[in-house]
């Protein structure tokens, strides 16, 4: 589990004058990213001494990416986020271990503080989280529930791995975790209908775990649902700093919690008759 104690570390180190292959594994689980990919493995191609690539029947140009950076690549039948990421972990071999998506890109200033830490190596700590700042509709979203949205992704190899629920899969690591201020950059939503595309996955993923643990729909959770999630993230998470994409997404976001909550209800109902 997260340590309960969490500092955040503003010291970053001064740039190197060379590109410096740190003890650090990076790992991406990959479908079909040839158009994300690049972008992901560069910022990081200097930083890692290894990449690991782990796959699940691309059928487009992204090995060839990842063999333009020299990844080790394995293939895997999807087995689900945290079992696929778990196996990809289980392939590296460095101390530390840096976990990101295909559609993910480590900022300038996260890079270089990951470079510090791990020059530091300081022994008590095991891993480290950091703001994810999300690109929609040509702006950088700095407010509402898609920031900071902290993430766990870099850690000792041997001190953590990957557990949660399907599409809401997490670190878990033992020991201290300290806070990174530097972005990690993402590119999930490029169009309005790359949103809406993913949102009978959700959706679907969603009913079944809920179902899985013996969770009920609620009438009362459906309706109550959707409008507190649009005043938390539009009104007291002041996502109307971040102009019409910012109500955008709150209205978005309140439209999928009514959506996830249906699909319980119609799971229940088995065939659908009245």
């Amino acid at each position: 589990m997260i340590a309960p104690r969490s500092r955040v570390d503003s010291a970053i180190a001064a740039p190197a004058d060379s590109p410096e292959k740190l003890p650090l594994s990076v790992f991406v689980v990959t479908l079909n990213e040839e158009a994300n990919l690049r972008r992901c493995l560069a910022g990081v191609a200097d930083l890692a001494t290894e990449i690991i690539i782990a796959d699940s029947g691309s059928t487009d140009g992204t090995r060839a990416v990842a063999d333009s950076f020299g990844a080790a690549w394995h293939e895997r039948a999807w087995t689900g986020f945290a079992d696929q990421k778990n196996f990809a972990l289980s392939k590296c071999t460095q101390p530390w271990v840096l976990c990101l998506d295909a559609d993910e890109e480590v900022s300038p200033e996260l890079l270089e503080q990951i470079r510090d830490l791990l020059h530091r190596d300081p022994a008590e700590v095991s891993g480290a989280h950091f703001p994810r700042l999300s690109r929609f509709l040509g702006r950088w979203i700095r407010h509402g529930d898609w920031y900071p949205d902290r993430q766990l992704r870099l850690f000792r190899r041997e001190r953590g791995r990957f557990a949660g629920e399907a599409g809401h899969d997490h670190a878990e690591v033992d020991g201290e975790v300290i806070g990174l201020s530097g972005d990690l950059l993402h590119y999930s939503y490029p169009t309005i209908n790359s949103y809406i595309d993913k949102l009978n996955g959700f959706s679907d993923a969603f009913a079944a775990d809920r179902a899985a643990r013996g969770k009920r729909w609620s009438l009362l959770g459906n309706l109550l649902r959707p409008p507190w999630r649009f005043f938390r993230g539009y009104i007291l998470r002041r996502g109307f700093l971040d102009g019409f994409p910012g109500f955008w997404i709150a209205k978005a976001t309140a439209f999928s919690t009514f959506l996830r909550h249906s699909r319980l209800y119609e799971a229940e109902r088995g065939d659908g008759s009245p």
